[in-house]
């Protein structure tokens, strides 16, 4: 069996999500932007845009500053390129992706959340005219489909008396429909709500007639693919992936050892079996650079970004404001092979100023940490078409990062 070092199956980890070098150079063209979805197979949305939304950051970490326009061309207009579902989380994928899922769709009773799961008996009637609406005159949104069954008595007025997940019954017909596949996004709007239709009015004709894939051989798809983007790790990390739960991806990860897809190895320090997917790269070094979101891949799995990188690294925007210890919303910021610094960052649109809210170093930062993190907030601030950044004198590396930041301006 082969063994790897803890810094080989770092850098392994690092160019299986291609962040282990430096950012190329030129324009990011649509066909670039496109290929590293591919490779990453997925991009997390949430509706947290106290920085930028989740899914435009991981883009931005592998390529720098890109026209955002192109993910909302390439999911909202025919033919789309990509498409939302349940994937990680709520997700984009690949348009060739949404078959793989459908056993999820499928299976909602036991892979839902109960306010999902049981919308057909609580709203049955509220259940039969979202369904006509949205297939007259999808696409809609939640909020025009509940503001019309109110007007006509068949919905109760919105309550605003709690904050979160405080869905009316059209949106949650609408998230049953859309977790079940009888519904789709077919494009988000300004306020980045979704659009519901139809699926044969939102898929590619080819995905529409594409032939069932049987649920084991989509598990075991969506394994390969999760492997070969983490590119060496424990069953734990590649099911997380795509959230594969039961005994399937068990099954699924020997059959892909047995077929010589996935390679039994040894990394030093780790107890658990550990593979490496057979189209995995170790480089020599790792001189790439980025701030990662919280809704980055590389940081999704936690207990894997301990035993990889060792930092303690916990996303805390739920966490009250006097427990939290890094900040709200924490971007990791990777230097080299390592993750050296966490910075608590908000834009200010208002007012132009890209807000560094608290800086701490962790216990890899460099002396040219300060340094490298204000050269990518400035690139950050420029991308979020943000004049100016400001630090907060919070945390023990913000003092340095300040004078880095007042020298680079």
């Amino acid at each position: 069996m082969e063994t790897l070092s803890l810094a080989q199956a770092r850098r392994v980890a690092l160019a299986a999500q291609q962040v282990h070098r430096p950012r190329p150079v030129g324009a990011v063209t649509t066909r670039r932007a496109l290929a590293a979805v591919e490779r990453l197979g997925l991009l997390q949305i949430d509706s947290v845009n106290v920085l930028a939304r989740a899914h435009l950051l991981p883009l931005y970490s592998r390529l720098g500053p890109y026209d955002v326009g192109m993910l909302d061309r390439a999911s909202g207009r025919a033919p789309r390129r990509l498409v939302e579902t349940w994937a990680h989380m709520a997700s984009f994928v690949p348009a060739e992706t949404y078959p793989l899922l459908e056993w999820r769709r499928r299976a909602y009773l036991t892979e839902a959340w109960g306010m999902i799961s049981g919308t057909p008996l609580a709203h049955s009637a509220e259940l039969e005219d979202v369904r006509q609406m949205v297939a007259e005159r999808g696409p809609l949104t939640a909020s025009q489909i509940h503001d019309e069954l109110e007007a006509a008595g068949r919905a109760a007025p919105r309550s605003r008396d709690q904050w979160g997940w405080n869905w009316t019954a059209a949106k949650r017909c609408l998230e049953y429909l859309f977790f079940t596949g009888e519904v789709m996004s077919a494009r988000r709007n300004p306020a980045f709500e979704r659009c519901y239709d139809l699926p044969e009015r939102v898929l590619p004709p080819a995905v529409r007639a594409a032939d069932p894939v049987p649920d084991d051989v989509a598990v075991r798809a969506l394994l390969e693919h999760g492997a070969r983007a983490h590119g060496v790790g424990t069953l734990r990390c590649f099911k997380d992936y795509f959230r594969l739960r039961g005994p399937a991806p068990r099954r699924a990860l020997d059959e892909l050892v047995e077929e010589g897809t996935l390679v039994p190895v040894q990394v030093r320090g780790w107890d658990a079996p550990t593979f490496l997917h057979r189209d995995a790269r170790v480089p020599r070094r790792a001189t790439g650079q980025a701030l990662l979101s919280p809704f980055d891949p590389v940081v999704w799995e936690r207990r894997r970004l301990e035993a990889l990188f060792d930092v303690f690294y916990r996303i805390e925007i739920y966490v009250p404001a006097p427990k939290r210890v890094l900040g709200y919303y924490v971007l990791p910021f990777l230097e080299g092979d390592a993750i050296t610094a966490f910075v608590d960052l908000k834009a200010d649109r208002r007012a132009g100023v890209l807000q560094v809210r608290s800086a701490h170093a962790s216990p890899h930062a460099t002396a040219a940490t300060a340094q490298r993190l204000a050269a990518e907030l400035g690139l950050l601030a420029g991308w979020l078409g943000l004049g100016e950044t400001e630090v907060a004198a919070v945390g023990d590396l913000a003092p340095a990062l300040s004078s880095e930041v007042a020298a680079a301006a």
